[in-house]
């Protein structure tokens, strides 16, 4: 029997659980440590108005297939939902328009698309249609998304499309986020050529087509997904268990876990560390100090999600689609809103009568806002839901949720780093990392990490073709 221990109980920790057991059998038995009372990471749900409202990720990738797989394989199946609607808006320039369509996170492959959005000026048109024919060296190591385009196509489009859309995905900053790991599809064109309108184009024209709903979640909210996931793995589940320290020992791995005045050895065939960098660092300090500076180094962004919930009549008769984004440059509080009750059906059903509305607060090193009280934020949001799409009155009920150090910065560099970082783990048998620190922020990619770091443990004595969901 190996006993193996995974280190974390969000998404990624309970998929490298479940991994774990489908190709280890009978022959593994896992354990997962959760420093907080509750699994789950940064999924959850709560109930507002009556009905269940994601505080965290409502939706998973479905044209990325890991995630609804593995709802799949665990009995979530008949509870999978599509968007009624994914079209979205940008508040700027003092009106809500039309996300433009034809643009890869914001870089533009339609121009005629981008002209009839009305979200840049005429100057800003002018700069962006020019850019193909202006001169410029190809980009041969990584560059900042934000300062590479603003020289290319202008800071207007960057102001007003690059950095909102960017900000709704990482809470972070175009001019420190890296083109490599942000838009890795742009990448290999523009090693050829500086133009991002002709890598966008390209990118798009390669890009399989489907017909596929672009996102999915689950009747009763995604926040369910965790907790099935764990269940589906047989895994111990142990909370209120945090892990202090990780020791490399003849046989294998020993770890302390509890607080200090009583702590708890716990000995491990192989362990998964499925928590954020900055802990995992702390843990590799002594088993991998190259390791850890590297995983030291990668910054999160905190933010907040304010979920409210308004009568009907206070909703004016057609609100834009699933939501609408706000660029940093317009000075308001919220970063972002999602209809939540347009967007899914489900959610509609449950509570006729009512908009479920939820608000984004808080970028990479902006923390002032976040600083303020529950009250205060929900006020704040209001405000600008009402200034932005004329919703009256006080909710009927609200809920804020705090994620610190929610989402990495994948900075400038990052994917040389987690190259290094992985290179380094190599060098451990019995170790590996999962989550998303590493090649993806989103549900799909958390979990396709966690496959890898279970193939790895594992590898010494398991069929990878097992490896399936």
């Amino acid at each position: 029997m190996r006993q193996i221990v995974v280190i974390g109980g969000g998404i990624a920790g309970v998929a490298a659980a479940w991994f774990l057991r489908q190709v280890g059998g009978s022959q593994v038995e896992v354990t997962i440590l959760e420093g907080s009372p509750r699994l789950g990471g940064k999924l959850a749900t709560v109930e507002l108005a009556g009905v269940p409202v994601d505080t965290g990720a409502e939706a998973m990738l479905n044209r990325r297939p890991e995630a609804v797989e593995l709802a799949r394989a665990v009995g979530l199946a008949d509870d999978l939902r599509y968007a009624a609607t994914t079209s979205a808006g940008l508040w700027t320039r003092g009106a809500l328009r039309p996300v433009p369509a034809g643009t890869v996170l914001g870089v533009p492959a339609d121009l005629d698309a981008l002209a009839e959005c009305g979200v840049l000026s005429a100057d800003g048109l002018a700069r962006v249609a020019r850019e193909p024919e202006v001169p410029g060296a190809v980009v041969e190591d990584d560059v900042a998304i934000g300062k590479y385009a603003a020289e290319r196509l202008g800071p207007e489009i960057v102001d007003r499309v690059i950095e909102p859309l960017l900000g709704g995905v990482y809470a972070g900053h175009a001019n420190e986020l890296s083109l490599q790991a942000t838009v890795p599809q742009l990448a290999p064109y523009l090693r050829d050529d500086p133009s991002m309108v002709h890598a966008a184009q390209q990118a798009k024209a390669a890009a399989p087509t489907s017909d596929a709903p672009v996102f999915a979640g689950l009747d009763r909210g995604v926040g369910g997904l965790v907790p099935a996931v764990a269940r589906a793995s047989g895994a111990r589940v142990r909370t209120d268990a945090t892990v202090r320290e990780l020791r490399r020992t003849p046989t294998g791995w020993q770890l302390v876990v509890g607080p200090t005045r009583a702590p708890e050895l716990v000995e491990a065939d192989a362990v998964v560390i499925a928590c954020p960098a900055r802990p995992a660092s702390r843990l590799l300090a002594d088993v991998a100090p190259a390791v850890a500076a590297d995983l030291a180094g990668i910054e999160y962004a905190s933010m907040a999600t304010i979920a409210l919930a308004y009568p009907a009549t206070a909703v004016p008769d057609s609100l834009p689609g699933s939501g609408f984004l706000v660029p940093p440059v317009e000075g308001r509080l919220i970063k972002a809103a999602t209809f939540s009750s347009q967007k899914w059906g489900w959610l509609a059903e449950r509570a006729p009568g009512t908009l479920i509305a939820r608000c984004s607060v808080g970028r990479h090193g902006e923390e002032a806002d976040l600083q303020r009280d529950d009250r205060d934020l929900v006020a704040g949001a209001v405000a600008d839901l009402h200034a932005v799409t004329g919703i009256e009155g006080p909710p009927l009920d609200s809920h804020v949720a705090r994620w610190g150090g929610a989402l990495p910065q994948y900075a400038v560099g990052h994917r040389a780093r987690v190259a290094r970082i992985r290179t380094g783990i190599a060098g451990h048998p019995g170790l590996a990392l999962a989550g998303a620190a590493y090649d993806g922020v989103g549900i799909p990619a958390c979990i396709a990490s966690a496959r890898l770091a279970a193939t790895q443990v594992l590898a010494p004595w398991s069929d990878p073709e097992r490896m399936t969901t």
